[in-house]
């Protein structure tokens, strides 16, 4: 991975909405990315048919092109192609829209060979989502360079895609498998399992670094982890296994849920998935954060009974405001919930003894092998 204090940044123009969560994950992305913010629009609606903006807004932000002299300009909502052009071609400039942002920060925090290869299954699952409308707009006319796709007509173009795909898909199936077959050795020799699942930037891996007396790498900036890590714990004289996951993000194209399939398919087969909270946010990012979370798992076809929900970072607020937040999010319709604090290990002893209660529960013999399949994949709604 890139060290980021030791690279010269690209510079930016974020296009973003006008409400703060959406500020702060914007600009959150944005460092992860590895580019500097040099100004920030924001405006209520992204979604005008032509630009996103309104004709208006794009003649004032070319306005600034002159004294900003961005390297680049990106805008927070996903982009149809038309638009993508539509602003490229007006504004002279590089657009980015929060899908292809998103994939930047994954091919830069990719380490694994599998992580990898999820990565570039999710870039060409978003070229193909944009194949056509690019080839048809390249024949419009004039072909600026950020469309791309050089001389090649619709066919070549699409089956050039498909054949780079299907030969992806070929090892993340061998992946998946020998995953399979982790899954079926650790069953025989009567271990149970534990997955850290949630938001990105929640904790999970700071919480997982005080479990397991690990080291990894912990990070403010988003999708720190992209690759699955599997330790073994002690909790009251039982060993167990606990795996850290690639964190969730609202707005999260199916397409890019499905390329990690293999990673978040660990989610499905655990005996216990501990969903991390950042319970510090404000409400409304709070509420943003967790309704994410819950319809990931959903989608990915994990079941409420095993999830237990863990309030991390409660040191940063007052104990009546965590209990309050925890009203909010309907805690009470669930029956396994804490407070915790990773810095401060508040309530940690607690937390294993939730976890190894729940672990306890489970008889060892006897464990499905399998499961029923994970819901049809359909577009997420966050």
């Amino acid at each position: 991975m890139k060290d980021d204090s030791k690279t010269l940044k690209d510079s930016a123009i974020l296009i973003t909405y006008d409400r703060e969560d959406s500020l702060k994950e914007a600009l959150g992305l944005c460092d992860a990315a590895g580019y500097e913010v040099r100004k920030v629009i924001q405006h209520r609606f992204l979604n005008k048919s032509k630009y996103g903006l309104g004709e208006g807004k794009v003649e004032e932000l070319k306005e600034m092109l002159s004294t900003i002299k961005p390297d680049v300009i990106i805008f927070d909502e996903i982009l149809k192609p038309s638009q993508n052009y539509n602003l490229a071609s007006t504004l002279k400039m590089n657009i980015l829209d929060r899908e292809a942002l998103i994939l930047q920060i994954f091919e830069r925090r990719a380490k694994s060979s599998e992580s990898t290869l999820q990565v570039k299954m999710a870039q060409l699952r978003y070229e193909m989502s944009r194949a056509r409308e690019k080839v048809r707009l390249a024949k419009m006319g004039e072909q600026p360079g950020f469309m791309g796709i050089g001389k090649f007509e619709v066919d070549v173009y699409f089956n050039d895609i498909k054949n780079r795909m299907n030969g992806v898909k070929t090892k993340l199936t061998k992946a998946s498998t020998q995953r399979a077959l982790h899954r079926q050795a650790r069953e025989r020799f009567g271990f149970k399992t534990i997955s850290l699942a949630g938001y990105t930037s929640a904790g999970k891996t700071t919480l997982f670094n005080i479990l397991t007396g690990e080291e990894k790498e912990e990070s403010p900036k988003l999708f720190t982890t992209l690759s699955t890590t599997t330790r073994k714990i002690t909790l009251k004289n039982s060993e167990v296994l606990i795996s850290d996951t690639v964190g969730f993000i609202s707005k999260l194209p199916s397409y890019m849920v499905a390329a990690f399939k293999s990673t978040l398919e660990e989610l499905v087969y655990t005996d216990v998935v501990i969903v991390v909270i950042d319970i510090s946010d404000d409400i409304l990012e709070l509420r943003k954060k967790f309704k994410s979370c819950i319809s990931t798992l959903d989608e990915i076809g994990v079941g409420k009974d095993k999830m237990i929900f863990v309030l991390n970072k409660s040191d940063l607020i007052s104990k009546e405001e965590v209990v309050v937040r925890a009203k909010e999010l309907g805690m009470d319709n669930y029956k396994k919930w804490l407070s915790v604090s990773s810095t401060t290990r508040y309530n940690i002893n607690q937390l294993k003894m939730l976890v190894f209660e729940a672990i306890d529960a489970i008889p060892v013999t006897g464990r499905k092998t399998e499961i029923s399949k994970p819901k049809k994949q359909r577009k997420l709604q966050r």
